[in-house]
């Protein structure tokens, strides 16, 4: 067999094999790979971009062997693991015999039955198959497969082996990648759309009407055109069936298109302009022992019917007999361009397929030569399925960036006219350890439809419909007396959002309050700030906020409010700090008081007592007096911010109500713990001395300059 190294590059669909000395184009990769591109063959071009084919010079190989290889060549797997496996039970040298079993791992996996894949690799190593690649692509296939952890133990095992290798280490990275992004999902839901499934292939639905009900899609489904089976799956030629949706949400038995639209070859990869006037789709034609590219067709609705398709003339500059591909059309939502996936030599081309974008004309048709969108979008590896989306946002398959395995879906928001910027994958559970790819949105909704192989479908490839369901935002929590600790039922949970909405509760036997559903809906909504008040007569009010702004995902607010009881109470505010012998504010003084002006503005008719205290050290009268500056130092700031004066008295104690006496401080041992207790004497309080104060019309005193 070739090493990975001399196998000549891929292009996608059309893989370049070389049989006798003379590279010749494969005729049949051109399945749902390009029209369609069909996956299956994305796969084994994603498997091994370069892939090849396997030495057919082997001087000891027996016939089946050679037709096994030839079978391979063409990109006959489904024959060629058949052929392998017969050639075996006639082989009796231990190491082609290994070989063979290699060979049926490597047709596995090119048909992208990763499981098969695995085995018999596995069976090869087993078999001693001198080869070290063999265990990267046990690891390879493991990784496609979702078995992240496995496949990181057999990606080291071949690094011990091939320690140069180069796509170790970002094999190991991808699926150390994998994992966060399967432990941590985005909040999409997807389901297979089983109406529309088949155990065949179905992928690449789009929306066919106005009103997005209509869907057209690709299928090998037995209702397909002709009797010609495809010799790389064993499956029937794609064509093109639609289907629509009733109120229900019920799909209608999918219809095939017209005979004008599918023929025997492979249709698929459908779009539509803005107006659903205008099909464009991707046509492979097949005829035995020639070889085709694969070209985009438009075609006309006329009512339900479709007019005779035009194919259009993308590939002028590349030679009418080229086998170049072209493929994978998606209409920009201003129908001003297109943008599709090739393998044409254009300046840019980065290799294998990459996305190209042309212009259109009033009538829809292609207006001068396609640009390739640039290395910010295309890899040497495949491109391929692009969407563009309401937005701008162009949306596409390719397995050239580090992803979860197989086929990933990426998005790449514009930079510019018919630009595009750096890629961001879309992450689980959208995308998969396996081929997920042809992405396409219901108009700016969060939902849709993609394709992939991924378990959990009706067979092959499977279209699946997504959506981000709404994120779910609910408000609960207890109130406790500040003083007792205990429970407060009774209280009042007022709550007031942005959006205009406004609610309450009165918390129960236990505390307890919440705001979960409102009827068919949600008290607490995306987007939107909320106020909180927590009241009782006699207790101080408590303000809060909660947003859901920038949340993403639900969440629900659990708060504790703790009420302080005014009535007969003196409050402590927190340390309101003065230098030495001063009565003046500091800032940090001020910042202190930011809790009873809180308080005086929540509680707008409370009078209130504000009591300043000494230490018992110092004269009496100096410290009666110094305190009573405090206090007024107090109340001047809060003035300042605008308080009414008529709602505060300055009250100071000096010394006269110690918390600590001075025979308590006397005996303690530390000089630490004196001063701590001489710190706690000296303290700012209020007391409420009545709540019936009547706010002036107009609110509250404007503030005045510090």
């Amino acid at each position: 067999m070739a090493k990975e190294a001399d196998r000549p590059l891929l292009l996608f669909l059309l893989r370049p094999i070389v049989i006798q000395g003379t590279p010749y184009l494969r005729p049949d990769l051109n399945h749902r790979t390009i029209p369609i591109l069909h996956q299956m063959i994305i796969r084994k071009f994603l498997a091994c971009m370069a892939l090849g084919l396997f030495a057919t010079a082997a001087i000891a190989q027996s016939k089946l062997a050679e037709e096994a290889d030839e079978a391979y060549a063409k990109g006959y797997f489904f024959n060629a693991i058949e052929l392998y496996k017969k050639a075996y039970t006639v082989e009796k040298t231990p190491s082609e015999k290994a070989e063979l079993i290699f060979k049926v791992g490597e047709s596995y996996r090119m048909l992208g039955d990763m499981q098969q894949a695995e085995v018999w690799y596995d069976k090869a190593i087993k078999a001693q198959h001198q080869d070290p690649v063999t265990y990267y692509w046990v690891a390879e296939t493991r990784r496609q497969q979702g078995k992240y952890a496995e496949a990181i133990e057999a990606f080291n095992r071949y690094k011990e082996k091939k320690p140069n290798d180069m796509r170790t280490d970002a094999a190991l990275a991808s699926c150390e990648m994998a994992l966060k992004w399967q432990e941590s999902p985005t909040r999409y839901n997807v389901d297979p759309e089983v109406l529309l499934n088949t155990p065949q292939y179905d992928f690449a639905p789009t929306f066919a009407d106005k009103n997005n009900q209509t869907v057209v899609f690709s299928s090998t489904r037995q209702a397909a055109t002709g009797t010609e089976t495809d010799q790389i799956l064993g499956e029937n030629f794609s064509d093109l069936f639609t289907s629509t949706r009733d109120r229900l949400g019920k799909w209608s038995e999918p219809v095939k298109l017209p005979s004008s639209i599918n023929g025997f070859g492979n249709e698929g990869g459908a779009a539509f302009n803005s107006t659903r006037t205008i099909m464009y789709f991707t046509r492979c034609p097949m005829e035995k022992k020639k070889v085709y590219g694969c070209d985009i067709w438009m075609s006309k609705k006329v009512g339900n019917n479709y007019a005779e398709p035009e194919m259009l003339a993308l590939k002028a500059n590349v030679g009418k007999d080229d086998t170049t591909t072209v493929g994978h059309p998606t209409i920009a939502p201003n129908d001003g361009y297109m943008v599709f996936a090739s393998n044409i030599k254009l300046a840019g081309h980065k290799g294998g397929m990459d996305l190209y974008v042309v212009k259109l004309n009033e009538e829809g048709k292609p207006v001068g030569q396609p640009v390739n969108l640039g290395p910010d979008i295309n890899t040497p590896k495949a491109e391929l399925f692009p969407f563009v989306r309401q937005d701008g946002s162009l949306y596409f398959a390719s397995n050239g960036y580090a992803g979860m395995g197989g086929m990933d879906m990426f998005r790449s928001e514009p930079t510019g006219d018919m630009v595009w910027g750096a890629t961001e994958n879309l992450k689980s559970p959208l995308n998969s350890a396996h081929d997920d790819f042809a992405i396409v949105f219901d108009g700016e909704e969060e939902r849709g439809f993609f394709t992939s192989n991924r378990p959990g479908g009706n067979g092959q490839d499977d279209i699946w419909r997504f959506y981000l369901p709404d994120m779910e935002f609910a408000l609960q929590g207890t109130v406790f007396d500040k003083k007792t600790q205990q429970p407060l039922p009774g209280a009042t949970v007022s709550v007031v959002g942005t959006d205009g909405s406004n609610f309450s509760a009165i918390s129960d036997d236990n505390g307890g309050f919440e705001f979960i559903e409102s009827g068919t809906g949600r008290f607490i909504k995306e987007n939107t700030s909320y106020t909180i008040l927590a009241e009782k007569e006699g207790y101080l009010v408590v303000n809060d906020q909660i947003t859901t702004v920038g949340l993403s995902e639900s969440t629900t607010f659990v708060k504790e409010y703790l009420l302080q009881p005014f009535i007969d109470e003196i409050i402590s505010l927190p340390e309101v700090q003065y230098e030495f012998d001063e009565f003046a504010l500091t800032q940090a003084g001020k910042d202190s008081l930011e809790y009873l002006y809180d308080v005086m503005v929540n509680n707008p008719t409370l009078i209130i007592e504000l009591r300043a205290h000494t230490d018992s050290r110092g004269k009496d009268a100096y410290n009666m007096t110094l305190s009573q500056n405090r206090a007024k130092s107090c109340v001047n700031y809060m003035v300042s911010r605008g308080i009414d004066p008529a709602r505060m008295v300055p009250k100071g104690y000096g010394e006269s109500v110690l918390r600590i006496t001075d025979a308590e401080i006397n005996k303690m041992k530390t000089k630490e713990e004196q001063e701590a207790a001489h710190q706690q004497n000296r303290r700012t309080e209020m007391k409420v001395l009545s709540y019936d104060f009547v706010p002036k019309e107009n609110g509250v005193a404007p503030p005045q300059n510090n």
